[in-house]
């Protein structure tokens, strides 16, 4: 069926764009730049973060890699950002989470400075979100669903949204960008969680679905009305004897059901993940280009 929702496409695209944008800055004499904090070696952390400094190479965007024990204090860890805040050659900084449990991930966020919060988490970047003020960042993986939407022209005014999952990185952002008064939103949205009632019956009324619950294959074929748009946030590792590892990575929607049911659907994995990183770079060169002083206004719309 021809109706998925192609994110490597579009992430390539917008990579593209991007990468315009770095050699014009270069030109200027500016190398956008962005430190990646990693703390411990948690595998799945471990493989983004590669994948970030990869398609920062890729683009001409420099990266710095800062690695520490899992049992950094957060002292240091502060200490650290501090550094970096403090670092005018270095536009963007991203602590990778999670991190270790005796470190408060909400301290951490807000001590990074919100003009190098390319992340989109400090709170006073949330704010401007949900004030609808341009000037923040967006959260990257929310920020890549508006992208899809936006190039794919699906009508949001006045359509019913249902978000399912109501967390920070993903839930409360996405509900924040669709109901402002702007293109590409005007939505009526509702966001669901583990404690919705009738949640069968909501996702059934709405006319885009965004799945972020972090639960495998969670929405069923008889959750999605005919022709919904179907966006499948969440990565999720299963037993698959018959895989070769084991295991298998799967969404929060059960991909083969729903795609005969959907008007759009993205794939997963290939639909939302390879926009997050792609709006994370595009960022990156937005913070440079903001501490040149060089930023429009109509660069500061997402």
């Amino acid at each position: 069926m021809d109706n998925l929702i192609d994110g490597k496409l579009i992430a390539a695209t917008l990579q593209t764009e991007t990468e315009r944008e770095v050699q014009e800055l270069l030109a200027q004499g500016i190398l956008p730049s962005v430190a990646f904090v990693r703390v411990g070696e948690d595998p799945a952390s471990k493989v983004y973060v590669g994948m970030k400094e990869k398609t920062a190479a890729k683009l001409g965007i420099q990266s710095r890699l800062y690695i520490l024990p899992e049992d950094t204090s957060e002292r240091a860890l502060l200490d650290l950002i501090n550094d970096l805040n403090n670092d005018p050659s270095l536009h963007g900084i991203l602590v990778q989470a999670p991190l270790p449990s005796h470190i408060r991930q909400a301290k951490i966020f807000e001590t990074v400075s919100p003009s190098k919060d390319v992340d989109g988490f400090h709170p006073i970047n949330v704010g401007k979100l949900m004030l609808g003020d341009n000037d923040g960042f967006v959260p990257c993986t929310p920020g890549g669903i508006h992208e899809l939407i936006k190039r794919y022209k699906i009508e949001t005014r006045g359509a019913h949204v249902v978000i399912l999952g109501r967390g920070n990185i993903v839930g409360k952002p996405m509900a924040s960008i669709l109901v402002q008064k702007a293109p590409y939103a005007d939505a009526t949205v509702t966001v669901c969680h583990s404690h919705t009632r009738n949640i069968g019956e909501l996702c059934r009324s709405a006319d885009i679905l965004i799945a972020a619950l972090g639960v495998p294959e969670f929405v069923k074929a008889d959750m999605v009305k005919p022709n919904a748009i179907v966006f499948d946030v969440g990565v999720n590792r299963i037993a698959d004897p018959s895989s070769p590892k084991g295991s298998r990575l799967v969404g929060d929607v059960d991909f083969k059901a729903v795609q005969p049911i959907a008007g759009k659907i993205t794939p997963n994995p290939g639909g939302v993940g390879p926009m997050t990183i792609a709006i994370l770079m595009k960022n990156t060169v937005r913070a440079a280009r903001m501490a040149a002083g060089s930023v429009s206004k109509q660069d500061k719309t997402h």
